[in-house]
């Protein structure tokens, strides 16, 4: 008698412990999707901001630089100077800049240099850029980090 009991206990105990985990988890999961779609507007994926192009400011006059500015549109006076190959985090997680090719013709003679965070801002537009406040001839002198450079 005191076996059944025991079981009997433990089973109850357990479908309960289930039953709260369960609803635990759901509670979560409506949570995390109601939160997803408030963010979605909100949230840049990678790949749509991999391949855009980079322009540079530094030819416009009487612009500030302000690398928290986004912009809408691409400036008059802004030069496209390279294409963006990469998003460079560090390992929290945060954007600490990114990578672009710049110079050569064709993919010839390129070079990729990583500029930092404080240098680009986002243009957000039909489809993503980047604007730096460095020309192409400051960025062609940085040093190359080609796949060699991270290992």
């Amino acid at each position: 008698m005191k076996l059944l009991t025991a079981t009997t206990l433990a089973l109850a105990t357990a479908t309960g412990s289930a039953a709260f985990a369960e609803q635990h988890v759901m509670e979560n999961e409506v949570t995390t999707s109601l939160d997803l779609q408030e963010l979605q507007s909100e949230l840049i994926r990678s790949r749509d901001i991999t391949g855009s192009p980079i322009y540079s400011s530094a030819e416009a006059q009487g612009e500030t630089w302000d690398s928290t500015t986004v912009y809408d549109t691409v400036g008059a006076d802004w030069n496209q100077i390279g294409e963006i190959e990469d998003i460079v985090l560090d390992q929290s997680g945060e954007m600490r800049g990114i990578v672009a090719e710049v110079g050569g013709f064709l993919d010839i003679a390129d070079k990729h240099v990583l500029i930092s965070v404080d240098d680009v801002s986002l243009m957000a537009a039909d489809e993503y850029a980047y604007v730096t406040r460095l020309t192409e001839e400051e960025l062609e002198a940085q040093q190359d980090v080609d796949e060699g450079w991270w290992d």
